[in-house]
């Protein structure tokens, strides 16, 4: 299934919000034994992602870092952070020292704005790693994932894959790959209880490029 090696240090991006970004940065860090970042969390201070995937990853390695911005209202950044009466600065936002793999989950889709000015892409463009994207299938899928892979281009940010989250829609999966080029990182099915267990299952499927 993996026709491109997984770099050690990436960014986990969606076509949207709800896409299971949190699951599948779970299987790659399983996968590396990286280190997990999430930039921004709005909302869900009391369970994050963080915790999220400190509960399902297995290995002995993985550090997660601290947020950046820790925002109490589940919404946008830039609304919720304004509700915080804080101001995000792209500045402020500096990779985690770390020598170990690192996996780094960005807050909603890629044109989601972090302040008035800016955008997660543009997060994406200051960290410089190359972009793993996670895709779900849904009406309307295969016109945000086209949308995702042209915004990234747009700025020269490098993909790694698509990585499939959810029920398999065949055709347009492989609309998707054959139009944009990319490989296919991985496939993770609907899962009715996401289990240490279960990431993983997927992530030695991953790692064995199945």
């Amino acid at each position: 299934m993996t026709t491109a090696k997984l770099p050690t240090r990436l960014i986990v991006a969606g076509i949207g919000t709800e896409i299971g970004k949190t699951v599948v940065s779970a299987v790659l860090v399983e996968a590396l034994q990286a280190d997990y970042w999430k930039p921004v969390q709005s909302g869900g201070l009391d369970d994050s992602d963080t915790d999220t995937v400190r509960r399902l990853v297995s290995n002995p390695k993985s550090y997660f870092h601290p947020e950046a911005y820790r925002l109490t209202q589940p919404l946008s950044p830039h609304a919720a952070a304004e509700l915080d009466g804080i101001n995000i600065e792209l500045g402020n936002f500096m990779l985690p020292q770390t020598e170990n793999a690192l996996v780094v989950e960005l807050a909603g889709g890629l044109m989601v704005p972090l302040n008035d000015g800016e955008l997660m892409i543009d997060l994406v463009q200051r960290l410089a790693l190359p972009v793993v994207l996670v895709s779900r299938n849904y009406l309307g899928s295969i016109n945000h994932t086209l949308l995702s892979v042209e915004a990234c281009r747009s700025r020269s940010i490098p993909l790694v894959g698509v990585l499939f989250n959810g029920p398999t829609v065949p055709a347009s999966e492989s609309f998707i790959l054959t139009y944009t080029g990319l490989p296919c990182i991985g496939r993770i099915g609907q899962e009715a209880v996401v289990t240490k267990d279960v990431i993983s299952q997927y992530a030695r499927l991953i790692t064995s490029g199945r």
